[in-house]
């Protein structure tokens, strides 16, 4: 009599090992080269609120006006291809009830366009592509990958320098979890205008260079923890004119104590968020436990039936 293995447990065995060998791979491999910053974006994202700015047709301060900001995000595909980074396009443009509905946006109250070039795996800026301006800082248009619970330095780019932003609770934006972050800027000269004199209260004849001077009360920035994506932001921006060496704000160009994401594009940055947090969650976490789970049970399966085997009689003609 001989022992005779049945195939079905060394099946069992190979799908097993193999499991666990996927699993490793979708955890140590896979998942980590999937944490990239897409170089194919295509986003706008859009601020409401109420405010004041300085309407050039009246040449004066106008209160209790709509004020929307709208930013769009268009990658470099090719650009990101040949140096490996993440080339992102970002125009952003500031529109009162009478230039919103104009198609040019260099009729807008304030339109600027930005080239940012980004490590796709650390976030950090790299700089080289053409980039403009040059900009420093860990968090731009979304955080890094992993999002923890500290400070991080957020470039803004009124200010052209970088703001810390603290870490201040979990929350939730339209269900979805995440970690909101908050700081301000204090007001600060950031250059200086050619206006007349008389605009600023200055009794110099002609024209002068007016101070530029930006505060921000509160940023206020909501973050899926997972991708870094930004859910919900808010900010509080005043960007006045001074006289030259003045301690006042002699013309207000632009306040607002609440801009914030519309509830379309929050909407919006809630979905992409769910959609990338689950691919990376399923990729990193999912997969490889369950996986890996199953893979263990059907090498123990198998191996106990390999173990036991089977004897059946095996008879010799004579």
């Amino acid at each position: 009599m001989r022992r005779s293995i049945s195939p079905f447990p060394l099946i069992l065995l190979g799908t097993g090992v193999f499991l666990l060998v996927l699993t490793q791979l979708l955890a140590w491999y896979v998942e980590p080269r999937a944490k990239r910053t897409p170089t194919d974006t295509i986003s706008t994202t859009v601020f409401e609120g109420q405010g004041s700015y300085f309407d050039t047709g009246s040449v004066s301060t106008v209160d209790d006006q709509k004020i929307t900001i709208t930013r769009r995000v268009v990658g470099d595909v090719a650009g990101s291809e040949r140096s490996g980074h993440a080339i992102w396009d970002v125009s952003t443009q500031i529109d009162t009830p009478k230039t919103l509905p104009l198609a040019d946006p260099r009729k807008s109250l304030q339109w600027t366009t930005e080239r940012w070039v980004t490590d796709r795996r650390t976030n950090l800026p790299v700089h080289c592509c053409e980039e403009k301006p040059g900009f420093e800082g860990e968090a731009y248009l979304k955080f890094p990958f992993d999002v923890e619970k500290r400070t991080y330095s957020w470039w803004d780019s009124s200010l052209g320098a970088t703001v810390p932003l603290k870490f201040d609770q979990v929350t939730r934006v339209d269900g979805h979890q995440g970690y909101r972050f908050v700081g301000s800027v204090e007001a600060t000269a950031t250059g200086t205008r050619l206006v007349p004199a008389v605009l600023v209260g200055s009794s110099q004849p002609g024209q002068v260079a007016a101070e530029e001077w930006y505060a921000n009360a509160r940023i206020e920035l909501t973050v899926d923890p997972r991708t870094g994506r930004i859910m919900n932001a808010l900010i509080a921006p005043t960007k006045t004119l001074r006289a030259p060496g003045s301690q006042k704000d002699a013309v207000t160009l632009l306040a607002s104590e609440k801009l914030q994401f519309t509830e379309a594009t929050r909407r919006e940055q809630v979905k992409l968020a769910e959609a990338d947090s689950s691919r990376l969650k399923l990729l990193g976490q999912t997969a490889p436990v369950g996986g890996g789970i199953l893979g263990g049970l059907l090498i123990i399966v198998g191996a106990a039936l390999t173990l036991r085997g089977g004897r059946r009689p095996q008879h010799s003609e004579e």
